[in-house]
């Protein structure tokens, strides 16, 4: 039976982790590798982690917490922590196990290759397939706070998620890892194409993306 892809995600990161050390850079802002192994740590194994990581400034102090004790727990750990896999409930469910687990572990994968100069893999079929069904069913909301455009994607080979909405149309050309990793807002780190009016870019550009 082959190696399920986020089982994959997270070993391949694991051992980068390791390669690494704690002091290395991602892509995510103001954050080593020692505190993406935290986040991933709390994610999976605190209850509470769902109101820290998503509700916003009212529980930054919540996360603060949370990310302190796991940094405490010391880099070594929490990778080990992280290599053994996460709790069943509810992340080892087959229903419930690619949408918590794939997408999350593919982005922070590359958050941690690409800002230690690692190049786009373009050798993963299965990566490509995967990434392109998660940005066509997750695009719309990662894109709806653009205001005043639409934007339509375009995967060649794989197909396009056209421009919903009034006004101007932009238009985002990629490989499906790189449209995923730019509804994700990393935009410095991917190859893609836009084009389309001025206006419409400009929009998309002072928009913050994800979810």
């Amino acid at each position: 039976m082959p190696e399920p892809l986020d089982a994959r995600e997270r070993r391949e990161l694991c051992d980068l982790f390791e390669e690494l050390g704690p002091d290395a850079p991602t892509l995510c802002e103001g954050w080593a590798t020692l505190d993406l192994a935290a986040h991933l740590v709390v994610r999976e194994r605190d209850p509470r982690s769902a109101l820290a990581i998503l509700g916003g400034d009212r529980f930054s102090s919540l996360e603060r917490k949370l990310m302190d004790g796991a940094r405490a727990q010391g880099y070594e750990q929490l990778v080990d922590r992280l290599r053994s896999g996460p709790p069943l409930v509810p992340w080892r469910l087959p229903v419930l196990r690619p949408l918590l687990n794939q997408n999350e572990w593919f982005v922070h994968h590359e958050d941690v290759r690409r800002a230690n100069g690692r190049p786009p893999r373009t050798d993963r079929p299965d990566l490509d397939a995967a990434a392109w069904a998660t940005a066509r069913r997750l695009g719309p909301l990662m894109l709806r706070k653009v205001k005043d455009a639409g934007v339509a994607l375009a995967a060649p080979g794989f197909g396009e998620v056209p421009a919903r909405g009034p006004g101007p149309s932009v238009r985002v050309v990629g490989a499906p890892q790189e449209l995923l990793l730019f509804l994700h807002g990393r935009r410095s780190a991917v190859d893609v194409e836009i084009s389309g009016p001025d206006e419409a870019q400009a929009a998309l550009a002072a928009t913050q993306l994800g979810i």
